[in-house]
């Protein structure tokens, strides 16, 4: 087994913790509290065997009605906390009430244990949210604070979605069936185009346990868990936990912040949109930098393979082969004239006429043969170098077309004539000309 670090070991515990307690509601009395200079507030709560060490943020503190003192039995409202560096786990509350559970309060703590032990609140089942929604479903109250607040929000973030409302009672008799219609009414609605919403935010603004309790009602439950559509739950202000935030895909503090959720946010989009646009060009730049560098190499290695750089090189070689034999040449006749200055010498002391005439001719002879050699030698090198010029001539791209010829394209490839019909549209081309032409008729001649 490959052993893990302390951070990693932390980091998957907090994993789990945080995700199998996302939201929990816990009774016990308070035996420590600290109010902190930074405006948060920290806590124990203990019962008879075990306690938990707690914490709640400035911003929840705020909106709390009383002090917390040493004694008092609270019941919290929260999530759990992992602190990765020192391994320690918290009890983050969001809300805290005084111990002593009513007759709402105990209806909804048994709905909630019903339909939790059903799977209505299983993370597995959420349906994810879509990331660029088009159609919006707005289930509350047409006259309420919380649809303007939607709308405006929605103006500021995103204009490229559509929101229909359907309105609902959100409190008193019947709303809670009211509320339970309509998800159902546009879970199933379908536009012209064979689509339907994509995303469902059913809510209202807040109010007293009273006013909010359509929300948790296990026919809103049924109906919210049922959808086939991604609902958002947005009901009262982020203290307000409804059995409609446990059961919906996704949990919003306030109406608002469901259209938050909800929608991209349009400046993130242009930002994110930039870096893109930055990151293509710099991407581009490299390639095209890259495959300069390469056809660079590429026309370099050209240069040094093409016919003409090649014939220069066969020049350069004859030409010293010329300059070799010269001097080889050179050097035998000087040798030679040394040898007849010897001759004379010799002669001169032994005075032979008929040696003397001899040697003339030996000399004559061997003039005679040396030019003949040196003649044959520069006409063999002449027509090397002249082949080689015709070589060329017959590579040239510009010369390579004789008198009378020409290529037949169609459909911009080159092809015979026999694969020309009648009625072909086709061109004829060269270097310098280009003939469009239809096959009128068309013949087999006999080869012989």
């Amino acid at each position: 087994m490959k052993p893990i670090t302390v951070s990693g070991l932390n980091t998957q515990i907090k994993s789990i913790l945080e995700s199998h307690f996302e939201i929990v509601y816990v009774e016990g009395e308070v035996s420590k509290v600290t109010y902190h200079s930074s405006g948060h507030m920290y806590f124990t709560i203990k019962d008879e065997k075990s306690a938990i060490n707690c914490a709640m943020w400035k911003s929840n503190l705020s909106k709390m009605k009383f002090k917390l003192k040493v004694g008092d039995k609270i019941l919290v409202y929260g999530a759990i906390n992992l602190y990765i560096p020192r391994g320690e786990y918290k009890l983050i509350a969001q809300s805290i009430t005084p111990s002593g559970i009513g007759e709402l309060q105990l209806a909804f703590e048994r709905l909630k244990e019903e339909l939790s032990k059903l799977g209505y609140f299983d993370i597995e089942k959420k349906k994810p949210l879509p990331k660029f929604p088009k159609r919006i479903a707005l289930i509350t109250s047409s006259t309420g604070a919380a649809l303007q607040d939607m709308l405006r929000v929605a103006k500021k973030r995103w204009l490229l979605s559509k929101f229909y409302l359907f309105d609902v009672l959100v409190q008193g008799d019947g709303a809670a069936e009211d509320i339970a219609r309509k998800i159902k009414k546009a879970d199933e609605y379908i536009f012209d185009d064979g689509d339907g919403f994509d995303l469902i935010i059913v809510g209202r603004g807040g109010g007293s346990k009273e006013d909010l309790w359509a929300f948790n009602e296990r026919v809103v439950a049924d109906a919210i868990y049922e959808a086939k559509t991604p609902i958002i739950s947005a009901v009262g202000h982020e203290i307000d936990y409804l059995i409609s935030d446990f059961v919906a895909d996704k949990r919003a503090a306030t109406p608002s912040n469901a259209i938050e959720i909800a929608l991209p946010d349009k400046n993130e989009m242009l930002m994110m949109i930039d870096e893109m646009i930055n990151s293509f060009n710099f991407r581009y730049e490299t390639i095209l930098h890259k495959k300069e560098k390469i056809l660079s190499h590429l026309f370099e290695l050209f240069e040094a393979n093409s016919i003409f750089n090649k014939l220069l090189e066969k020049q350069r070689e004859i030409k010293f082969t010329k300059n070799q034999y010269l001097s080889k040449i050179n050097s035998i006749i000087e040798k030679k004239e040394n040898n007849l200055i010897n001759l004379r010498k010799a002669f001169e002391i032994m005075s032979p006429l008929k040696k003397l005439h001899q040697q003339k001719e030996e000399m004559e002879f061997l003039k005679t043969s040396i030019k003949s050699v040196t003649s044959e030698i520069l006409k063999m090198k002449e027509k090397q170098l002249n082949s080689l010029k015709e070589l060329f001539e017959i590579s040239n791209p510009k010369k390579r077309e004789k008198e009378g010829f020409g290529e037949i394209i169609k459909n911009n490839k080159r092809v015979s004539l026999n694969e020309i019909k009648i009625d072909d549209i086709f061109f004829i081309e060269n270097t310098k000309i280009t003939i469009k032409a239809k096959a009128l008729d068309k013949k087999e001649r006999d080869v012989l």
